[in-house]
């Protein structure tokens, strides 16, 4: 085995994938500042987008790859772009409504999602174990979402808080979809070029949409510095994360280490309070804490 493809030492993987993991969670607080600062929505992912493809064509052109994609899988790798342009619209709409960790901890009960749906669409079915572990994430969740306070004293919190709700979990569930598409109908596709076509199916789209003008404000340039920082470290954050992983992968024997990747919500709590001013009560930390739990011991359920 060449070196290059040799598995990294364990601790070094895992401190390469929590260091990913952080960029990806300081990502989303950068993006959070953007928006708290004039930012549009468009403007951010079409900024993401279009720094993540500069990325993956220089990969290209280092490795020399062939841009070629089996005829069938077109149609699959089309629909898997338009679903990441959705979830990147999604997500961002709940981060510009939620606190940060709250929008990401609704994003990451995509395994939920997906074990679901695999089971629908033929795959094995959870089992008893799984389903406990899925019923208290959920629980979790309800606790750090702090459903009884907003049933009782909707009004404190505003449309705003259930648009953001609807939108997180709106993100976890077209992820998942792209992620069974991807594993079912695209396990053939390279993985750079998958995730080049899919960066740019997102980029044309966005410039469609700006084009458009199907999001007000959309494209709207930051207001100030903070703003202008925001957007730049949103989008240098999520290139450098994105790539770092994708060259990575096959040295950090994912199929073990992949829960690290968890910690992202525990950074973006820690990164949202210093940056950002936002806190959860005891309760909601609580709850969080059991999400968080739940979900890795549901991906090392799965890896076992």
């Amino acid at each position: 085995m060449s070196s290059l493809s040799s598995p990294l030492p364990r601790k070094l993987a895992i401190a390469l994938l929590i260091t990913v993991a952080c960029m990806f969670a300081a990502n989303h607080v950068s993006a959070r500042l953007a928006f708290d600062n004039g930012t549009g929505l468009l403007l951010a992912i079409l900024t993401r987008s279009g720094v993540a493809c500069i990325v993956l064509l220089t990969l290209f052109a280092v490795k020399r790859k062939r841009l070629w994609l089996p005829l069938h899988t077109w149609p699959w790798q089309l629909l898997v772009g338009c679903l990441i342009t959705v979830q990147s619209l999604a997500l961002y709409s709940a981060v510009a409504r939620l606190p940060v960790v709250i929008a990401l901890l609704l994003t990451n009960t995509f395994p939920i999602q997906l074990a679901l749906i695999t089971w629908m669409l033929g795959g094995p079915r959870p089992t008893l174990r799984q389903c406990a572990i899925m019923g208290t994430i959920l629980l979790g969740l309800l606790v750090v979402l702090d459903i009884p306070a907003w049933l009782l004293q909707a009004e404190t919190l505003g449309a705003d808080w259930a648009l953001g709700i609807g939108f997180g979990l709106l993100s976890a569930f077209v992820f998942a979809c792209a992620l069974w598409i991807t594993e079912h109908r695209l396990s053939s596709v390279g993985s750079t070029l998958r995730s080049l076509l899919t960066v740019q199916t997102v980029f044309i789209l966005m410039l469609i949409g700006a084009a458009l003008g199907v999001v007000p404000g959309g494209m709207n340039l930051p207001a100030n510095s903070q703003g202008w920082t925001g957007l730049i470290l949103l989008a240098l954050l999520y290139g450098t994360a994105f790539s770092t992983l994708l060259i990575s992968v096959l040295r950090l024997d994912m199929a073990r280490n992949a829960p690290v990747m968890n910690i992202e919500p525990v950074a973006s709590l820690v990164l949202g309070y210093f940056v950002l001013g936002q806190a959860l009560g005891p309760v909601q930390l609580l709850g969080g804490a059991v999400v968080v739990g739940g979900i890795v011991i549901l991906s090392l359920s799965k890896v076992r």
